[in-house]
């Protein structure tokens, strides 16, 4: 099932998720259907809510990244082929590395891209998909991936990390994103 991608404004966006267990309802068939959503809106990450779910899970597929550059740019990142992989109750151990900017976009905020600084690695403890424990570190266009859908289940959204004058700049934009005012090619809903 492709859930509907919830916009910018929601209040779900801002709140810190909750850790889930073995119990929660329906888990394999919600990771299946996330799957299915962040392909179907041509994304490399989803976060639980951003199709409405306060809860600590979130996938990543960099591996499509490299699948889809140019050859003069193979090899720039240090994390390839990329990795596909379910982050369920995550919480960061260290951020490691010089930060580098990256231009980033969100489904949940369409149209909108801006450079972002982050750290090069991020070590992360996890559980997967069959509730395994792990800590593993990450680096390059994996990392950023990690830290943009980490920052969703703690109610926080890549726009935070811009300059204040930059956020006044995309205001109207925002509030155009908030009302339904925009038009993209995958499920949204717009919700308060």
């Amino acid at each position: 099932m492709i859930y509907p991608i919830v916009a910018y404004g929601a209040q779900v966006l801002r709140k810190k998720a909750r850790d889930i267990d073995t119990d929660y309802p329906g888990l394999h068939q919600l990771i299946e259907d996330m799957w299915e959503t962040m392909y179907a809106s041509n994304g490399v990450g989803l976060a639980a809510p951003q199709i409405n779910k306060d809860i600590r899970l979130f996938v990543i597929d960099s591996a499509q990244i490299f699948e889809h550059q140019e050859d003069e740019d193979k090899g720039k990142y240090t994390d390839e082929p990329g990795t596909k992989k379910v982050f369920i109750n995550a919480s960061i151990v260290e951020l490691k590395g010089d930060e580098w900017p990256y231009n980033e976009g969100c489904l949940s905020i369409p149209k909108i891209r801006e450079d972002i600084m982050r750290p090069e690695t991020v070590t992360l403890k996890y559980m997967d998909e069959s509730f395994t424990e792990r800590t593993d570190t990450f680096s390059g266009l994996t990392a950023r991936i990690i830290q943009h859908e980490y920052d969703h289940i703690e109610g926080k959204l890549f726009i935070d990390y811009l300059k204040p004058l930059r956020k006044k700049l995309l205001a109207s934009k925002l509030t155009d994103i908030s009302k339904g005012k925009t038009k993209v090619d995958y499920k949204m809903t717009f919700i308060k």
